[in-house]
This record gives structure tokens, C-alpha cells and sequence, in this order.
């Protein structure tokens, strides 16, 4: 499911385009991969999207995003010390205050559906969205995406039989929505997202 040897090895197929056309304009339209679904949907929220093979690759990208937004030496807000600790050689200040430069953290899925990522209260506790910062750097890995809610609240209930998370919300905002009167957006939060996502499949 490499998503990039996807994305970029693809030549023009003559006999696919054919078949394309051969179609009847009622058949139902051929769904594309979760994968390549999630990362449209994503970019068309207003999500920053980078990914990476392995975690050099991670590094050299959360590099990137701090010397983008002048991070350096800034407060983080993190509530997961193993994350921390990864990505702890920035010279940041690992903290639990709003107030931080960015939000690091983790999700629990991918929705390739709508390009949203799914929190739960591993991830931000009893949070509310608009109670943390601004910008958010999220790691995940590819195994993560999913096709829907459903299927994603279903992987959190079997990971975490006998103690399932609170707190489970999306987050599908990634650009400021200057219509305040957009009742689509009524009650979220948009966030100004980073999505370092590893290829583990």
C-alpha cells in the first residue's frame, strides 16, 4: 500500500483509459484506495501534508516544520512522554499549557472519507478542541487510515477492550472558515495542521 510509489510511478495506461470509457454513465464510480482517498480529502480540508519512509525521514520533516514556523526553543504542549521523548533533540520545552507554539501528538485513525483525523482521550484527555493550541504536529502511520468513523471506532473499541476512551471527536478543520454563519462548522474548531505520516505497510 505504498502510497507514493502510487502517486508517482503512475504512467498513462492506454488500455485503462479504454476501459474508462467504456463505462456506462451509470455504472457506480470505481473507488479509489483509502490511502489515496484519505490524502485528497486531507489536502482539501487545508491539512499540511508530509510523509515519510522512515523516521529520518520524519526528523528531517518536523526539522522543516520548525525552522518554517520559527518553533525553535518554543513550548510544546504533549501529553504522550514517549512521543516527547522522539522528538526530543529540538531544544523545545515539553509542557501542558495552551498557550504553546504547536500541539504534538498522535491520533487513533485516519478517515479516508472525509480527510479527518479521529482523537480520542489518549491523545488530548478531557480537552476540548478549542482549549489547545492553534497548531498541531501529528504523527501517524499508514496502517492508521481507515475508510470511516464507523470503522475507526470499531478499531478502538477491539484495541482497547475493557477500557474504551472518552473524549472520541474528529478533527476536519484545517484552515479558518471565514463565514462564521456555516452551520458545517458550527462547534469545531479549525486547527492549523501538520501530518507527519510513516509508511509501516
Amino acid at each position: 500500500m505504498s502510497l507514493f510509489k502510487k502517486l508517482f510511478n503512475q504512467k498513462p495506461d492506454n488500455a485503462s483509459e479504454g476501459k474508462k470509457s467504456e463505462r456506462g454513465k451509470y455504472m457506480p464510480e470505481v473507488q479509489l484506495p483509502a490511502d489515496e482517498r484519505f490524502t485528497k480529502q486531507f489536502i482539501l480540508n487545508g491539512g499540511k501534508f508530509l510523509y515519510c519512509l522512515d523516521m529520518d525521514e520524519i526528523f528531517e520533516s518536523f526539522d522543516n516544520i520548525m525552522l518554517e514556523n520559527d518553533w525553535y526553543e518554543s513550548q510544546v504542549y504533549c501529553m504522550d512522554d514517549k512521543l516527547a521523548s522522539k522528538f526530543n533533540g529540538y531544544n523545545l520545552e515539553f509542557c501542558q499549557s495552551p498557550d504553546a507554539a504547536f500541539f504534538l501528538t498522535t491520533c487513533e485513525n485516519l478517515i479516508a472519507n472525509d480527510g479527518s483525523l479521529l482523537v480520542s482521550s489518549k491523545q488530548i484527555k478531557e480537552k476540548k478542541l478549542h482549549e489547545l493550541p492553534k497548531n498541531f504536529v501529528v504523527f501517524a502511520v499508514t496502517s492508521q487510515i481507515v475508510n470511516n468513523i464507523g470503522e475507526g471506532l470499531r478499531g478502538i473499541k477491539t484495541k482497547n477492550t475493557g477500557s474504551i476512551p472518552t473524549n472520541i471527536t474528529t478533527i476536519k478543520n484545517f484552515e479558518p472558515h471565514e463565514d462564521s454563519k456555516d452551520f458545517m462548522s458550527y462547534g469545531s474548531s479549525s486547527k492549523n495542521l501538520y501530518l507527519l505520516l510513516l509508511e509501516d505497510l
